[in-house]
């Protein structure tokens, strides 16, 4: 009897993926009306600036309150859900922008409600994503969703901004309600069993919360090696966000370089993204030397970015093309290996744990950057920068060596 080939593309996961690619397409467009709307009513980069700030807030709350329940009731209801309020929610704010004028401290609120939703739509998608990928294909699946958005960014973000001049903002986010909205039902037609866990019916109570959130953090206590990744991970994404600022300024004040030339770091840098995806996809890497990859990557990028400022310009996209390929072969065999290496009854309060530590992280480091840049030259503070996060790496990547290869050696 012929043996059938075991595919990642099961009915579950080309449904996640499908409204994953949805979500993503209305998302990207969505955000790149709204900045350019945000700016062009106000003409103050300030304003544009606090809009970013208020929508750090609930990624630093709203998880450690949600993550409780969600792990005591199945997720999937939660998953569909958040596209469907999300969809709502685009799609009135597309209508009130064809009838009324665009008010600020209206949109601050909007902001804050759609961040609160964002971190809500998160904490759901990582909790149940690991149990729509098939066993053994973790490392294919999570290449498939770490490329599937810059993919989509590179296509989208052009057409954004034809399609913004064309049709305007309001009709840009009255279609991605309708893209989420589809989201939603398509989420509905996943087949999956999930069961409410003991204790449920005491989802509400203060002691339970506490409790609950107790064990989640017993258990990063106990798990060296998924904090020491937590917590690197913290520190280099925050350094990173910091950067923004930095790269933005120098190239508006540095003699021969323009705004355009910097719009292409992009560019180069979600092609890379994309190889390194469809390199994840078709290559299998032995889990033993899962870590010793990973661990050469990351130092290898801190290098890469304490060098970037200093290098001629075509050296420049290269080293944001390869920065590209390592992050996204990293990224995958390290989510992949700590999803899967998390209990499935803690997954979510050890995500929501992980969601503070990633936004306490961009909050501080991205205010550090900033005034590093208020006092040295741009090069330096990039260069500095990136120091500071290969020290991180050594210390609590490499200084944890043998708890963090158990997590990637896992299973």
């Amino acid at each position: 009897m012929r043996r059938l080939k075991k595919t990642l593309w099961t009915k579950n996961f080309t449904l996640v993926t499908a409204a994953s690619a949805l979500g993503a397409v209305g998302g990207i467009a969505g955000g790149f009306a709204l900045s350019f709307l945000v700016f062009d009513e106000t003409g103050s980069t300030l304003a544009s600036a606090l809009i970013l700030a208020i929508q750090l807030v609930p990624f630093f709350v709203l998880p450690l309150f949600l993550a409780p329940v969600m792990d005591r009731l199945p997720r999937k209801p939660f998953l569909v859900a958040g596209d469907l309020i999300d969809g709502v929610l685009y799609a009135l704010m597309g209508l009130y922008l064809l009838k009324f004028e665009f008010s600020y401290a209206a949109y601050l609120g909007y902001s804050l409600l759609l961040a609160c939703l964002e971190s809500f739509d998160e904490l759901a998608f990582q909790s149940i994503y690991p149990k729509l990928i098939p066993d053994g294909m973790e490392q294919q699946g999570y290449a498939v969703s770490t490329t599937l958005y810059p993919i989509l960014r590179v296509l989208m973000l052009p057409l954004a901004g034809i399609l913004l001049d064309a049709v305007g903002a309001a009709w840009i986010l009255i279609g991605q309600g309708g893209l989420s909205l589809l989201a939603a039902l398509i989420e509905s037609n996943i087949d999956i069993t999930e069961h409410r866990r003991e204790g449920g019916e005491k989802l509400f109570t203060l002691r339970q919360w506490r409790a609950d959130i107790k064990e989640a953090a017993e258990y990063l206590k106990n798990e060296r090696g998924v904090t020491g990744i937590f917590s690197y991970m913290a520190v280099t994404n925050g350094v990173a966000s910091g950067y923004s600022s930095i790269l933005v300024a120098f190239f508006r004040t540095f003699p021969g370089f323009t705004a355009a030339m910097y719009s292409l770091f992009s560019v180069f840098e979600f092609a890379g993204r994309t190889l390194g995806g469809a390199v994840q996809y078709k290559l299998k890497i032995a889990k033993e030397k899962k870590f010793g990859f990973t661990f050469l990557v990351y130092q290898i990028y801190e290098l890469m970015d304490m060098c970037l400022l200093w290098l001629p310009y075509p050296l420049m996209l290269v080293n944001r093309a390869i920065c590209g390929f390592l992050g996204s072969n990293s990224a995958i065999l390290r989510s992949s290996a700590v999803q899967r290496y998390i209990p499935e009854r803690l997954r979510s309060r050890v995500n929501a744990l992980n969601s503070v530590l990633l936004t306490a992280g961009a909050s501080v480091f991205s205010l550090l950057m900033g005034f590093l840049g208020e006092v040295l030259d741009y090069r330096w503070c990039v260069t500095l920068g990136g120091a500071a996060t290969l020290l991180a790496c050594r210390f609590l990547i490499g200084g944890r060596r043998q708890d963090v290869r158990k997590v990637y050696e896992a299973g």
